[in-house]
């Protein structure tokens, strides 16, 4: 039975400018590109980049030129989440008004001896009836009842946020707007309906979905796909000296990513252009190979 399409389908990618785009990246992108052109649907490109400290000069070109150079297309102009943060900042506004976030002075010293869980340190609660002090960060006020979802590759997922992260931030004491909410703001402005991105980020999924329930915004499906990792088992990302991925003669590396990814493409795949490669691809291209995997090595 021919599969169904998705009315309405909006992907995203969306990288965070702290460096160029290394291999984990690249199967983020054709996995999330291949998703939604196969579903008649649009593929957005949104530069994730609101933590400036963290953010490396020119990185920011340096991935759009490299997306350019291995044939992605995307909808519309890329998006930055910095020209994002009035609005981004009217939300945790509404949120304090609403009474489901409150402001929060504890320093990374006062809370260097609570407990941590899987997600972290667990926050105490400490600031929920009140603070005293300058620098506040704002926290969400979490409670016990389950956030339980179904992911397309992963199965069924359940977190229970007072207990496993605590109250957690949507505004950093430096001013900063916190990665959850602008996440969530951004995919709910840009009517994403679909995302699928790397496994390491599925125990933050709850946080989001929460979030959007707080805002009244629906939640997009989502689907966690296994991370790339090196020879030593580790993800590849910039804190273990991942190489950014060549972006002059490129076709090796697109076919090794789809190899990567399951696909199975012929030898001889390499050879051809750069369009027969996508054609082949968007042809071929069946996630499903991918459920229940949660690690990709990277081809040697």
């Amino acid at each position: 039975m021919a599969k169904k399409k998705p009315a309405g389908y909006v992907g995203r990618f969306a990288p965070s400018p702290t460096g160029p785009l290394h291999f984990g990246s690249l199967l983020a992108a054709t996995a999330s590109y291949l998703e939604a052109t196969t579903n008649s649907g649009q593929w957005l490109l949104r530069i994730e980049d609101i933590d400036a400290p963290r953010a490396s000069p020119d990185a920011e070109q340096y991935i759009i030129e490299a997306l350019e150079s291995y044939g992605f297309e995307w909808h519309g102009n890329v998006r930055f989440q910095s020209r994002e943060i009035d609005r981004h900042l009217a939300l945790v506004d509404k949120l304090l008004t609403d009474g489901f976030a409150y402001p929060c002075s504890c320093s990374r010293q006062d809370l260097a001896n609570v407990p941590r869980g899987p997600l972290g340190r667990i926050y105490p609660g400490t600031c929920r009836r009140g603070c005293e002090g300058g620098d506040v960060a704002i926290r969400i006020r979490t409670n016990a009842l389950p956030i339980a979802f179904h992911d397309v590759l992963q199965g069924r997922q359940e977190q229970l946020l007072e207990p496993e992260s605590g109250d957690f931030v949507i505004r950093r004491r430096d001013g900063l707007i916190a990665y959850h909410l602008a996440v969530v703001a951004d995919d709910f402005a840009q009517r994403v309906t679909h995302v699928v991105r790397g496994i390491d980020l599925l125990d933050s999924t709850p946080r989001q979905i929460y979030l959007q329930q707080l805002l009244g915004y629906p939640a997009p499906e989502y689907a966690h796909i296994p991370i790339g990792t090196n020879p030593s088992g580790e993800k590849l990302g910039k804190s273990t000296g991942a190489a950014a991925i060549a972006t002059e003669e490129v076709r090796p590396t697109l076919v090794a990513a789809l190899m990567a990814l399951g696909q199975k493409p012929p030898a001889e795949l390499a050879e051809c252009r750069l369009d027969a490669i996508w054609s082949w691809a968007r042809e071929n291209w069946n996630m499903g190979v991918l459920t229940g995997q949660t690690n990709l090595p990277m081809p040697r």
